[in-house]
């Protein structure tokens, strides 16, 4: 599967805000789009016009790189929201924040869903006492997930752990930081996806 690998900073200036994608240097003077706010490339100064399409497409490409999926993933991911009793945008937005890589992000044990997409595949978590080592496993309202005990000592981990204050952890997730685990309360309403997203656009763009 093809992945991007370039700067992921350049992502942020090309959305035009801050998607938080390298974790702490993203709240630090660090930050590329703080210091160059504006769209990278010869002309990314100049002001843009986009058309209603090029509008729903960047919205679609922004939740994209937020959660650091392809474009295959995320039309899978649409076509089951869509399929789901209620509203297609909030359906897609409460999948994308229960898969697994975004979870553990969530609960603090990685600084970035780059990271926790990583940590899941090397197979430090478990869930509900079971191996899992899939990023786009969707968590459901009930499940426990815990760090092995070989990884508690994982640097990376406990610095996570220790500015988790900083971000917070939503509502619908708890987390025994002692303990190494969360589980997930409930299943995350709309209001707990607090970045500037505005699913309806993706909906009309896909609805084409």
């Amino acid at each position: 599967m093809s992945r991007y690998r370039g700067s992921v900073c350049r992502q942020c200036r090309r959305e035009n805000m801050k998607l938080f994608l390298k974790g702490d240097r993203c709240y630090s003077d660090k930050c590329s789009f703080d210091r160059r706010g504006y769209p990278p490339g010869q002309h990314g100064q100049r002001r843009a016009k986009f058309s209603d399409y090029g509008i729903q497409l960047r919205e679609k490409q922004k939740v994209r790189r937020i959660y650091g999926i392809s474009e295959k993933q995320f039309r899978i991911i649409f076509t089951k929201a869509d399929r789901q009793k209620g509203i297609t945008g909030t359906n897609l937005l409460g999948m994308l924040e229960r898969r697994l890589d975004n979870v553990v992000f969530r609960l603090g044990f990685t600084s970035s869903r780059t990271q926790g997409r990583h940590f899941v595949r090397h197979n430090h978590f478990i869930v509900n006492g079971k191996k899992v080592n899939i990023p786009s496993y969707i968590t459901k309202a009930g499940d426990v997930i815990e760090l092995k005990e070989k990884s508690r000592n994982v640097a990376a981990i406990t610095e996570s752990l220790e500015t988790i204050v900083r971000r917070g952890i939503p509502q619908w997730l708890e987390l025994d930081k002692d303990g190494f685990k969360g589980a997930v309360k409930s299943l995350p309403a709309r209001e707990d996806v607090t970045l500037p997203i505005q699913e309806q656009l993706i909906v009309e763009l896909y609805s084409k």
